[in-house]
């Protein structure tokens, strides 16, 4: 089944993007959400003219996530938390958390668009995540995770 996306679903495609899908998750999920509609060739010509009317738009936009993206060049973040022995976290770390410091460095973001490797983090160290700001621009960011002073 092809369907358009009327929104970003995670793990299939962005917003106007073609994508072929099992008839089930089409019909039961998609569609009745509004995550999606039928790729009728009537829709396909609409979803092609909206393409190219975007595609003038578009460079602005990624020019301005690209500013964005580089504010995090050379920026070394620490995420201080309170530990137990040794380096094990009371607690866990998370794109929330990461986010919200971020937030205090004057990069705001969503926690859906910053993925850690390894989802949460439950000892102190250095870490990595993918940070996207825009479907074209997608960092790698390194931070470090310390202990609290007791």
């Amino acid at each position: 089944m092809e369907l358009i996306l009327k929104n970003d679903v995670e793990n299939l495609g962005f917003t106007d993007d073609l994508v072929s899908v099992k008839n089930g998750y089409g019909r039961n999920y998609l569609i009745p959400n509004g995550h999606a509609v039928l790729a009728t060739p009537s829709a396909k010509k609409v979803l092609a003219e909206t393409l190219k009317q975007r595609s003038y738009k578009e460079k602005k936009i990624i020019d301005d996530a690209q500013k964005e993206a580089d504010k995090l060049n050379g920026l070394e973040l620490k995420i201080t938390a309170k530990s137990g022995e040794g380096d094990k976290l009371f607690g866990s770390i998370s794109n929330a958390n990461l986010a919200e410091s971020l937030e205090k460095e004057g990069i705001t973001l969503d926690k859906k668009f910053i993925s850690i490797a390894g989802g949460t983090i439950k000892r102190t160290g250095k870490y990595d995540a993918k940070i996207r700001f825009h479907r074209a621009v997608v960092v790698d960011f390194a931070f470090d995770v310390i202990s609290e002073a007791k």
